[in-house]
């Protein structure tokens, strides 16, 4: 273990004995099936010699007005499951409605270029700046070690112009307090929550010592590094679950609070299931749900991956909290609820 991976996993250790216990092994679901977009048969797309995916899932989600961009991770393969990520665009009153017409259109605007990426971009989140956007997504693929390929997951960076072009990629390192460098094993399920120029507060989830658990850091996006010594957790996994991690982008709802999706991956069944928490501006954990999204039914339980409903968009509007999500790595579904009936569910924690 790194002297890195060493501090950071004494933090987690004090973390668990301050927090753990704070929620319920308990299921209410309150979010509305508004239907499925099922891959071949319902996403057309437009710049690749093959239109059809054989899957899609996982999105990104952005509401610019009524529009609803959708940013699924796409997969045209059988056997190597390698990932881009696409975009659609939507009205969000034919998603409340139940009336979407399908197939969508699409295209692919990111896909594998680099060795750290090669067999994969994956599960993209967004966040719209003054140039464009900036959109988390999971690069898993391949380092160069000694004339060997390793095969790691990396937290990758893409900044995109206002046309959807990619302008920069690359993957966060942490730097540690002695001015070198470190890259967890695996390191996913991250959500930028504040970026003023280059300097962003994020949450994010890397594996410290084969612990997953939510952290909250602050970073920089030019360089693309995670400074050691601001890295705190934030959510902890319960006995019964294996993990948590950050499930979508953040939603602000007031000055220092901010909505986001988080997931547990549970011990009885191997499912995701899904809460909400609310942050300050800090990424510290003010308030937490116990499972408000789970899969039911035979459309959300049965895929490539079973029993999963994951991330990674969320967004609002009027009086209604959308949560877009991947359906058992197969699938999208739009998730739907009163977002006062959201908050009614959180419980408040003791600030750190």
């Amino acid at each position: 273990m790194s002297n890195v991976e060493e501090r950071l996993h004494e933090k987690a250790i004090s973390f668990f004995k301050e927090l753990k216990g704070t929620r319920e092994n308990k299921i209410e679901d309150i979010f509305e099936r508004k239907g499925l977009i099922v891959s071949d048969q319902d996403i057309l797309v437009s710049n690749y010699s093959r239109k059809r995916p054989k899957l899609a899932f996982n999105p990104g989600a952005l509401l610019e007005g009524k529009t609803l961009h959708v940013f699924p991770r796409l997969i045209f393969e059988y056997y190597t499951y390698v990932s881009s990520v696409g975009e659609f665009s939507v009205k969000i009153d034919d998603i409340l409605s139940g009336s979407l017409k399908l197939p969508v259109d699409a295209k692919i605007i990111l896909w594998p270029k680099f060795l750290w990426e090669f067999r994969g971009c994956e599960d993209p989140r967004v966040f719209k700046d003054k140039e464009g956007l900036l959109m988390l997504y999971t690069g898993y693929g391949y380092f160069l070690d000694k004339d060997k390929l390793t095969v790691d997951i990396v937290q990758a960076l893409a900044k995109l112009d206002n046309d959807l072009s990619i302008v920069k990629r690359g993957y966060f390192r942490i730097k540690s307090t002695e001015g070198d460098y470190f890259v967890p094993r695996s390191s996913k399920d991250s959500a930028l929550l504040k970026v003023e120029g280059d300097r962003a507060v994020m949450l994010t989830r890397p594996l410290i010592n084969d612990i997953e658990l939510g952290w909250r850091a602050r970073a920089d996006l030019n360089e693309v590094i995670i400074n050691e010594e601001s890295m705190e957790p934030s959510l902890c996994f319960e006995d019964w679950e294996f993990k948590v991690g950050w499930s979508t982008n953040v939603l602000k709802l007031s000055s220092n609070e901010f909505l986001v999706g988080w997931h547990g991956v549970i011990k009885e069944d191997y499912s995701y299931r899904n809460g909400l928490a609310i942050v300050d501006d800090e990424g510290r954990l003010l308030a937490v749900s116990n499972y408000l999204l789970a899969p039911k039914g035979i459309n959300e339980e049965y895929g490539d991956r079973p029993h999963v409903i994951f991330g990674n968009g969320l967004v609002s509007y009027k009086e209604n909290l959308v949560w877009v999500g991947g359906v058992s790595d197969y699938a999208i579904g739009f998730f739907v609820t009163e977002l006062d009936k959201a908050l009614e569910r959180m419980k408040w924690v003791s600030k750190r």
